[in-house]
C-alpha cells in the first residue's frame, strides 16, 4: 500500500456525517461477524461436509489469508479511485460469497466462497479513511471508536448467529449475504467520499509474495503435528516462507507503491499499536476457537460439555453483550483515557479470560466467566486499536496506518487456527487445549506490555517536544 501523498480534502457540506459513521459501523459490525460465524460451525462442516478438522479450519484461515491480502490492495485502490467504491465493492463480494457458500454442497465451493468473502476485511480501513475526511478533528477519535468496537461486537454476534442457526451453515449464510445486501444498500445511500488522490498503481508482485509465504507458513503450522516437525514438507514449507518473506520484504523496500510500507511497520510512533493488534486478534481466534471446540467436545471425554451450536451461541453471549455495551460508550472512553491504556487494558483483561480456562474449565460457569472477560477486553482494547494506530502518524497517512493494522491484526487472527491444529495434534486432550488457551493468554499479556511500554514513550516524545 502506497504512501498517501496528498490527502483529500474534507467535506465542507453541512450535512450531519454522522449517519454515515453509522452505517459505516454496521457495514463492518458485519465484516467481523461473517468470520467468527463459522468458528462454531467447524465440527457441522466436518460432519456433512465428510472433511477432516483440519481440512475445515481452511474455510476459516483462508478468509483470514485473503483478509490480509485484501487489507492493503484494496486501501491502495481506494487512495487511487475512491474508497466509497472499493467499499461497496467489498460489501457486493461479501454478498455473492455468502449466496456461494449458502448453496455449497462441498468443501472445495465453500473454500471459495470464502475467499471471497474475505475481500471485505477491507472495509475497515477504507471506513476509517471515509470518516477521517468527514468527521471534524475533534470528534475523529470519537468516530474511530465507533467503527472499532462495533467490529469487536460484530465478533460476537457471528458465535450468536450460529447458535440460533442451530448449527444449519446453509441458514447462516444466507441471512450474512442478507444483512451483507441491506448493508450495502445503507451505505450506498449516506456514505459520500472525497475526492481521490489518485496516480500510481497497485504492487500485485507484493500481494502475490504475500500470500505465498503466509500460505507456506500457515500450511507448515497446521500440518507440523500430522506429518513431524523435522518432516522435509515441514521444514520445506518453513524454509519456503521465510525466503518468501525475505524476497517480500526486498521488493517492499523498493518498489514506489508498496502494499506495505515497511517503516510504518517499526517506527516509533506504531509498533507499539502494530505489537500490540497482531498479538491482540491471534488472542481472539485462539480463545474463540478453542473455547467453541473444547466446548463441543462429547461429554464421554471426560472433559468436554457435548455443546450443540446453539450452546456454544449461549456460552459466548455474555462477551457478546460486553462488547455492544462497551461500544455504546465508546466514545466517552476515548475522551477521557489514552488509547495506548485501553488497548493494555484491554489486552490485560484478554489474558486473563484465557488463563481462566487453563486453570478452571470443567463447569459452565467458567465458560461464561471467561465469555465475559473476553468480552470487557476486547471491547475495550479494539475500541482504541484505530485510534493508538493513528495518532502519531501524519495525518496524510492515517488510512495507511490504519491499514497496516488491520494487516497485522489479520495476520495475527489467521495464525489462529494452524496453532490451534497444530497443538491439538501433538497434545490431544485436555491438556492440548489447556496448552492452547496458555498460548493465548500469553499473547493477550505480551499486548498489553507493548501497548503500555510504547504509549509511554510516546507520551514522554510528546511532551518533550
Amino acid at each position: 500500500m502506497a504512501t498517501v501523498v496528498a490527502s483529500a480534502p474534507r467535506e465542507t457540506s453541512t450535512r450531519n456525517p454522522w449517519p454515515a459513521v453509522v452505517s459505516l459501523a454496521f457495514a463492518a459490525s458485519i465484516a467481523a461477524l461473517q468470520n467468527t460465524a463459522v468458528v462454531p460451525l467447524l465440527p457441522v462442516l466436518q460432519r456433512e461436509l465428510h472433511a477432516s478438522l483440519t481440512a475445515v479450519t481452511w474455510t476459516l484461515t483462508l478468509s483470514l489469508l485473503v483478509a490480509a491480502v485484501a487489507t492493503p490492495l484494496l486501501s491502495r485502490f481506494g487512495d487511487m479511485y475512491g474508497r466509497r467504491p472499493m467499499i461497496l465493492g467489498a460489501l457486493a463480494l461479501l454478498v455473492i460469497g455468502s449466496v456461494m457458500a449458502a448453496l455449497a454442497t462441498s468443501l472445495a465451493w465453500l473454500i471459495v466462497a470464502r475467499v471471497l468473502q474475505g475481500a471485505v476485511a477491507a472495509l475497515v480501513p477504507l471506513s476509517i479513511g471515509v470518516v477521517r475526511d468527514t468527521l471534524p478533528k475533534h470528534q475523529l477519535a470519537t468516530g474511530i471508536g465507533v467503527l472499532s468496537a462495533t467490529m469487536g461486537f460484530g465478533s460476537g454476534g457471528g458465535m450468536i448467529l450460529a447458535g440460533l442457526a442451530a448449527g444449519d451453515f446453509h441458514l447462516v449464510f444466507w441471512i450474512t449475504g442478507g444483512i451483507s445486501l441491506v448493508a450495502a444498500i445503507v451505505v450506498a445511500f449516506l456514505v459520500r467520499d472525497g475526492a481521490p488522490a489518485g496516480g500510481g498503481r497497485p504492487d500485485l508482485l507484493g500481494a502475490a509474495l504475500l500470500t505465498s509465504w503466509l500460505v507456506a507458513l500457515l500450511l507448515a503450522i497446521s500440518q507440523g503435528g500430522s506429518w513431524g516437525w523435522t518432516s522435509p514438507g515441514v521444514l520445506g514449507l518453513f524454509a519456503a516462507a521465510a525466503m518468501l518473506a525475505a524476497i517480500w520484504v526486498a521488493v517492499e523496500r523498493k518498489v514506489a507503491a508498496p502494499l506495505v510500507e515497511m517503516a510504518m511497520l517499526v517506527q516509533r510512533g506504531t509498533i507499539g499499536a502494530t505489537v500490540a493488534s497482531m498479538l491482540l486478534g491471534f488472542a481472539f481466534f485462539t480463545i474463540l476457537t478453542g473455547m467453541s471446540s473444547f466446548a463441543q467436545v462429547p461429554e464421554s471425554t471426560g472433559y468436554g460439555f457435548g455443546a450443540s451450536t446453539l450452546q456454544v451461541g449461549l456460552y459466548l453471549l455474555p462477551s457478546t453483550l460486553f462488547m455492544l455495551v462497551i461500544s455504546l460508550f465508546a466514545g466517552r472512553f476515548m475522551r477521557r483515557f489514552q488509547a495506548s491504556s485501553m488497548v493494555a487494558a484491554g489486552s490485560a483483561v484478554t489474558a486473563l479470560a484465557a488463563l481462566l480456562l487453563v486453570v478452571a474449565n470443567d463447569s459452565a460457569a467458567d465458560l461464561y466467566a471467561s465469555s465475559s472477560l473476553m468480552g470487557i477486553g476486547l471491547g475495550i482494547g479494539y475500541a482504541a486499536l484505530g485510534t493508538m494506530a493513528v495518532e502519531h502518524v501524519d495525518p496524510a497517512k492515517t488510512a495507511l496506518a490504519a491499514g497496516v493494522n488491520a494487516l497485522v491484526r489479520i495476520v495475527g487472527g489467521s495464525t489462529a487456527g494452524a496453532v490451534i491444529a497444530a497443538i491439538l495434534a501433538a497434545q490431544p486432550g485436555v491438556l492440548g487445549y489447556q496448552w492452547i488457551f496458555g498460548v493465548a493468554a500469553a499473547a493477550g499479556a505480551v499486548a498489553a506490555v507493548f501497548a503500555a511500554v510504547y504509549g509511554a514513550l510516546n507520551r514522554r516524545t510528546l511532551a518533550a517536544a
